[in-house]
């Protein structure tokens, strides 16, 4: 099997083209073995490209944990590098199935290469049901949680998949490998849920990322629209605003008119590999 080692502000997976290969019979199980950063090639997850009947290409994701997520923000980016340098689809305009729906996204090409992308991410999703979050109401917004001792003021998002945002004074003082886990699994969050500890500073807003499947990551794209919203719904920032996570630096829009977040940044090749 042939694989591409790609990252997107330091969020990184294999991608598998199944326009030349098959997929595989045991993708959940392939995950759990490549993406070991000591036996494996190292990686937060796979993500297979596929053919679609209903968009340019489908992509499948599959995390560390070797669980399925339903999409990924920062593996968009990089699919669309991707198809658009590899062939797959030379069209600057590219519409990308997910298990969450179709995303569209904008190239800036140079030279034949994909400079940046730019995603609709979609709608945010409040409602509790959707989410999913095991709460009434209409939304969570700067909800109460004590977990391991401690208050958390937690709100909900989903942007296809669970987000829980916590705004605090520090990020860096997050002992996130022990909070991260005991979030992501707590019992409020029937499917899990990735966990986004957000620090607002005088650039924008500063994140870290405990990520569903994967534990802590330098960035996850559908999580940093999630930032974006929650930090508008808790007035805490305007609807644009550069977001800084460890792996580097998005820009982030949510449109008044449409109600989408757009998600801005880069995507990079990494190496070219053989499973044999």
């Amino acid at each position: 099997m042939n694989f591409t080692k790609m990252q997107g502000t330091g969020n990184d997976y294999i991608y598998v083209n199944c326009f030349d290969q098959p997929f595989p019979n045991n993708p959940g199980e392939l995950s759990r073995k490549l993406s070991d950063r000591h036996f494996g090639v190292g990686s937060d997850g796979i993500i297979f490209i596929s053919p679609s009947k209903i968009a340019n290409l489908r992509m499948d994701i599959y995390n560390a944990d070797g669980s399925r997520a339903e999409i990924c923000g920062n593996g968009l980016r990089c699919v669309g590098k991707y198809a658009y340098e590899r062939g797959i689809s030379k069209s600057r305009q590219l519409l990308v199935e997910t298990l969450a729906g179709t995303r569209k996204m904008t190239l800036d090409v140079e030279n034949e290469r994909v400079k940046a992308v730019r995603v609709n991410m979609g709608a945010p999703v409040l409602k509790p049901s959707r989410i999913p979050i095991r709460a009434g109401g209409k939304s969570v917004i700067n909800m109460p949680v004590d977990v391991n001792g401690q208050r958390y003021h937690i709100t909900a998002v989903s942007m296809g998949n669970p987000h829980c945002v916590i705004f605090t004074d520090s990020v860096d003082s997050i002992e996130l490998t022990q909070i991260g886990p005991a979030l992501e699994k707590h019992e409020l969050f029937p499917r899990r849920t990735n966990v986004e500890f957000a620090e607002l500073i005088d650039e924008g807003i500063k994140i870290r990322v405990w990520e569903r499947g994967a534990g802590e990551t330098l960035a996850c794209g559908t999580g940093a629209a999630a930032v974006l919203a929650a930090a508008v719904l808790n007035g805490k920032s305007g609807r644009r605003s550069k977001l800084f996570l460890r792996g580097g630096e998005l820009l982030a829009e949510w449109d008044k008119n449409t109600n989408e977040i757009y998600l801005t940044g880069g995507a990079e090749f990494v190496f070219d590999g053989k499973i044999c």
